[in-house]
């Protein structure tokens, strides 16, 4: 196996093959990614769009294998084991891929020691949401509500120790109030019982919630990322209300340790030509992502510049998980 895969990878380097001239010339057998989040969320919207284009590109088929639980760990887990031959990747979120191992007791794996990074695959935006029916439509006016309910207020996420979960946990810290998490198997479960009304708000993607949004089914209080979104243009970030609040997630395509350079190197080019293709660029942007073009050295030191500062970030949220 590793033979094959080996020489199939320096062929495609030697010849210096572009776009479709990589067919045949990489992997013979079906490629799988590893997603450890339910269906229907973002990372599973992008990890899709990814993979469709990333077959065409390798010449095989790419197959996307949802393996939810604990947060992520499970799936991840599952691809640390898997043989590294190139065969079987993963597909993860930053907030998953580096807050676990510092949220968890025990997360099962090491994000710089398990996985090599292949390449960073996207950033996405992350909102506020609520039912229509919620009496806020500012941030302001959600802290003064609730402030107001003296059980505070619920917030749904898709389960424990997820960004979802965390950025509530912050909220709740900046903002002075009282949020009670109400954890789902998934972002998709959530988003349908705050549309539903059952739970009133709650911080997901951009990518899986601006159907919704759009639809008038949610309404939209504020944008997590530091910045405005362009798919929101005329909603403000909550760190104009709260300063220093907000984070921005960035999806990425790992491969477990021991993987060899040369299948490396060739998942990296294949990426980044996937990341630069115009429907998938177009694609991204219909949810509310855009790819994020770094050389794996440039993802890998990302990695490392984040590893410390979400480290600090669970501390002062003051979350553990077992």
């Amino acid at each position: 196996m590793y033979k094959r895969i080996l020489g199939a990878a320096l062929l495609a380097v030697s010849q210096m093959v572009t776009g479709s001239a990589l067919a045949g010339k990489f992997l013979s057998h079906p490629v799988t990614i590893i997603l450890p989040q339910a269906a229907g969320g973002a990372s599973d919207i992008i990890a899709r769009i990814f993979a469709n284009k990333l077959g065409d590109i390798v010449g095989t088929s790419v197959i996307v294998k949802n393996q939810p639980g604990a947060g992520g760990n499970i799936g991840a887990v599952a691809a640390k084991q898997s043989a590294p031959d190139g065969q079987t990747l993963l597909v993860n979120v930053s907030s998953a891929h580096l807050v676990n191992p510092f949220l968890y007791t025990n997360a099962g794996y090491e994000p710089e020691k398990d996985f090599i990074p292949v390449s960073s695959l996207a950033t996405g935006g992350m909102v506020l949401v609520a039912n229509p029916d919620v009496p806020a439509n500012t941030i302001a006016e959600l802290i003064a509500y609730a402030k107001s309910q003296p059980d505070g207020i619920y917030f749904a996420s898709a389960g424990n120790g997820t960004l979802n979960h965390l950025l509530g946990v912050l909220f709740a810290k900046a903002a002075g109030v009282k949020l009670v998490h109400v954890p789902y198997k998934g972002a998709s479960a959530a988003t349908t019982d705050v549309i539903a009304g059952r739970v009133p708000i709650a911080f997901q993607a951009l990518a899986s919630s601006l159907p919704h949004i759009q639809a008038g089914r949610l309404k939209v209080l504020g944008v997590v990322n530091p910045e405005r979104q362009e798919a929101l243009p005329d909603v403000p970030s909550i760190s104009e209300t709260l300063s220093g609040y907000g984070v921005t997630p960035w999806y990425g395509l790992f491969a477990p340790a021991g993987t060899p350079p040369d299948v490396i190197q060739i998942l990296h080019e294949a990426a980044q030509k996937v990341l630069q293709s115009p429907d998938v660029v177009q694609s991204l942007k219909n949810q509310g992502a855009k790819p994020l073009l770094l050389t794996q050295k440039q993802f890998t030191d990302l990695i490392a510049k984040e590893i410390p500062e979400w480290r600090a970030i669970v501390k002062e949220s003051g979350a553990r998980l077992d």
